[in-house]
């Protein structure tokens, strides 16, 4: 058990890391996307269509990136913070309660990524998206769309390695400023 605790955790840390660098190089195209339009526009008067479009999905993608982050260190919005100075029976109770919260929230997103209405697959949102391009840009817009499943799987890891022991950062000093 303690080495499937292990790998779990393991394998959390490596989707956390490649989380990191892609997030990162969203951020990096994103932030050259607006400048290279907010230059074209006011310096040469014709902004590329492309760069607006580009700097949008690359929001996406450092946006839901950055989510399953901030869940991997657990700087993710909590419904209460009493959970790291609550011992025994209360402390477990809480994290089942935050664990539901989470998984009442993805597993259905990621069900409709997969199958539409009336379980139809042709209907589901990866399947929808990789039948239409993008407006300015040469690629389907289904490179954009497979960020949603990926951060519903990296935060479902995260989750797991959660439960298998994983104790997150170290908590900042209180005298912190």
């Amino acid at each position: 058990m303690q080495k499937t605790a292990r790998v779990m955790i393991g394998i959390s840390n490596g989707l956390d890391r490649v989380a990191t660098v892609l997030s990162g190089i969203a951020i990096v195209v994103l932030v050259g996307a607006v400048m290279l339009q907010v230059v074209a526009r006011y310096i040469f008067q014709q902004p590329p269509a492309w760069t607006e479009e580009l700097a949008r999905y690359a929001m996406i993608w450092a946006g839901l990136l950055g989510a399953t982050m901030s869940f991997k260190r657990r700087f993710d919005p909590a419904l209460f913070n009493g959970t790291t100075s609550t011992r025994g029976l209360l402390a477990v109770a809480a994290e089942i309660m935050k664990s539901a919260v989470v998984l009442i929230y993805l597993l259905p997103i990621l069900w409709h990524v997969f199958y539409g209405p009336g379980m139809n697959p042709a209907r589901g949102f990866l399947l929808r998206h990789s039948r239409s391009m993008a407006d300015a840009l040469p690629f389907s817009t289904v490179w954009v769309a497979v960020a949603v499943p990926l951060m519903i799987l990296f935060t479902l890891f995260h989750l797991v390695a959660r439960w298998c022991g994983e104790e997150g950062p170290p908590q900042p000093d209180n005298d912190a400023t």
